[in-house]
């Protein structure tokens, strides 16, 4: 597959200030990145997300941080899909990732949504499970604890440590899909 020339990148995430941290927030923290990148500021839009327009490498990227909580993200992404003519296939949602260990950055079309709710709300919403994603690794919970408790704790002190280079990492990942298409960006990430 090769580049993506218009993108609808969505970064997912809890809003406030009480989840910023949150390891949930992952792709809200990498979208982010990608809006300083091309010197961007969210606006508020009638999409339901918080939009960002720009060039990212040689595509047109709209970055959208959905402005509802992550079990509800498939509204406010369909929404600005569909307001900026942008094809599922080209949809890019950033997220957290229990099954990945923390530090590794996976990307991936398609496939299930492992538990995941935002996905699973952006699969309903979009009507498909065929868009892109770019897996930002938070690993299991140690012992017993409660999948969902743990996503929406803060990073712990030793994740800090590296936290700014691994969402840097998953910013690049980021672009790679979008300069290199899936096939060529995972085999140079991976």
């Amino acid at each position: 597959m090769a580049s993506i020339e218009k993108a609808l990148i969505v970064g997912l995430g809890n809003p406030g200030p009480g989840y910023a941290h949150n390891r949930h927030n992952a792709g809200a923290m990498v979208t982010d990145l990608l809006a300083a990148r091309i010197g961007g500021k969210f606006k508020s839009h009638k999409s339901g997300a918080d939009i960002c327009e720009g060039r990212l490498g040689g595509s047109r990227v709209i970055l959208a941080k959905p402005r509802s909580y992550m079990n509800l993200s498939g509204g406010a992404t369909a929404g600005a899909a569909k307001y900026f003519g942008v094809d599922p296939a080209d949809v890019v949602v950033i997220h957290d990732e229990l099954d990945v260990d923390y530090g590794i950055i996976r990307l991936k079309f398609g496939g299930g949504e492992g538990g995941h709710n935002g996905l699973r709300s952006i699969s309903t919403s979009l009507g498909t499970k065929d868009y892109h994603r770019v897996r930002f690794g938070v690993s299991r919970p140690p012992g017993r604890q409660d999948p969902a408790d743990y996503v929406l704790k803060d990073f712990s002190a030793a994740e800090r440590k590296t936290l700014a280079l691994e969402l840097e990492n998953a910013a690049d990942a980021t672009e790679l899909l979008l300069e290199l298409g899936l096939t060529a960006a995972q085999n140079k990430l991976h």
